[in-house]
């Protein structure tokens, strides 16, 4: 049972590490797209990790993984920030203006 529930976790990081690397190319859609896949793995992980809890061992690899999860999202977060400040801008109605 706690081998997949690893599982979830790798497929989780995973999935953190196709985000980053779409966001580094720009690829908003496919962050999109993936933080759909996220949820859905992060849904069905809580429902197995409900039924068994990991080992000290298990628990320290989840722990190393999830700490590459969340570096991956500080850097998305980061390379979001002005996409973000421009939809923003189009919403409060001011577009961006290029000369």
């Amino acid at each position: 049972m706690t081998a997949s529930l690893l599982n979830y976790y790798e497929a989780i990081e995973q999935a953190s590490h196709d985000m980053l690397e779409a966001a580094r190319s720009g690829n908003w859609d496919q962050v999109l797209k993936l933080e759909g896949a996220c949820a859905v793995l992060i849904s069905q992980l809580k429902s197995t990790a409900a039924q068994q809890p990991l080992g000290n061992d298990e628990a320290q690899f989840k722990s190393r993984i999830m700490q590459r999860i969340l570096v991956n999202d500080a850097e998305i977060r980061q390379l979001a920030e002005p996409w973000l400040d421009e939809l923003d801008d189009l919403l409060a109605g001011h577009p961006k203006i290029v000369h």
